[in-house]
């Protein structure tokens, strides 16, 4: 209190040290501010932005058609006598896939050879009596009419062994389709009639079925923004199409790219693309869902950094740099693209920069933290 009754006191006091000024006053020397101190350091796992080539991929969802599908079905009326394959059997092209009683199409076609026959003699007794009218007119010893008479007669005979010719080959292709065969190399399906039914030409349901799966294909759709920079990645080279199971893990098959559809879906904005597979190791059935991806080309000489490393702010994305005495700034990052596990950076990062990849939640900007351990991540080159 006297203190501050006294200004000569206050005069003296302003030479003492704040030591000895807390001491007079009575109060403890340790109330006195000090320095904060810097907390522990935070442990976090970092890794290097990178440079490298990463892939453009484009991914859709696609289906699995069969290269070739056939619904097998009787073209002539009668007794379904055998079917000479097992379900699930492979066949070639040309082989015997079932047989129609072809005994009726057969006499049928025994009947039209015997009238060709017939009408064949007929025609050579016509134009035998037209050569004699001919030398007979020449001498007077028959008539005009009587030539003209023949010469039609032998006209007559020529057209029906012109219709008769077409009647044979009616009667044997009848007898052919009492044979069927596989039109191409596939698979047989599930058999739908047994032999001793009795089928018919206009028959709904097919005998059996036959797909080619060697090779097969995959339609799948992409935005239809997409469709330029397809087209033109296709005049310069094939493109390689990879398509994985539901996991989107599990790769399937290989292939590449037939050709985009002709025309754009105007109800979802998307176009069609038709790839086609070799399918050697049978992983793909036709009606199978998939995923497809569209590989367009390559990104060279990238910078990129793992995507764990990038947050998300207000103000866009960025990543927390270790720095000197293995504190973090916050640095502000634009990225081109995110490819599987990577984001390509267009700027904001330079290749060897290190950054925390996790424990970021723990982290602000000056923060001091310990590295766990520092690894590239490097883009796959399927994902």
């Amino acid at each position: 209190m006297f203190l501050k009754a006294d200004p000569g006191w206050r005069v003296f006091l302003c030479g003492l040290s704040a030591a000895a000024l807390l001491g007079v006053a009575g109060f403890p020397v340790a109330s006195v501010a000090q320095p904060q101190q810097q907390g522990p350091a935070v442990p976090v796992t970092a890794t290097k932005a990178v440079r490298e080539d990463v892939p453009i991929w484009l991914r859709g969802i696609g289906t699995v058609q069969a290269y070739y599908a056939v619904q097998l079905r009787p073209r002539v009326d009668g007794t379904l006598m055998q079917v000479p394959v097992q379900e699930g059997q492979d066949v070639k092209q040309g082989d015997l896939l079932a047989v129609i009683d072809p005994r009726p199409y057969k006499a049928a076609l025994d009947s039209a050879a015997a009238k060709k026959q017939q009408d064949q003699a007929q025609l050579s007794n016509a134009q035998a009596d037209l050569a004699r009218y001919a030398s007979l007119v020449r001498q007077d010893f028959a008539s005009r009419q009587q030539y003209e008479t023949q010469q039609a007669m032998v006209k007559q005979f020529s057209a029906a062994l012109l219709g008769d010719d077409a009647q044979v080959e009616t009667a044997q292709l009848n007898l052919s389709f009492c044979y069927i065969t596989s039109p191409f190399d596939g698979r047989i399906g599930l058999r739908n009639l047994d032999p001793g039914n009795i089928v018919h030409s206009a028959e709904a349901t097919p005998i059996i079925s036959v797909t080619q799966i060697h090779p097969i294909t995959v339609t799948f759709t992409l935005p239809q923004d997409n469709l330029p920079s397809i087209m033109q990645a296709m005049a310069k080279h094939p493109l390689n199409v990879v398509v994985y199971a539901g996991d989107n893990v599990t790769e399937l098959d290989q292939g590449v790219l037939l050709t985009p559809d002709n025309t754009i879906d105007i109800t979802t904005g998307t176009i069609k693309l038709k790839a086609k597979f070799s399918n050697s190791q049978q992983t793909l059935w036709p009606g199978q869902f998939v995923n497809a991806r569209l590989r367009l080309g390559t990104d060279t000489n990238v910078v990129t950094v793992a995507a764990a490393a990038v947050q998300h702010g207000p103000a866009g994305l960025y990543v927390y740099l270790v720095g000197q005495n293995d504190t973090v700034v916050v640095q502000p990052i634009r990225v081109a693209r995110q490819e599987g596990d990577v984001y390509v950076v267009s700027s904001g990062l330079t290749e060897g920069a290190v950054v925390v990849a996790t424990g970021q939640s723990r982290l602000q900007a000056g923060a001091h933290v310990t590295v766990r351990e520092a690894q590239a991540t490097p883009a796959e080159s399927g994902t």
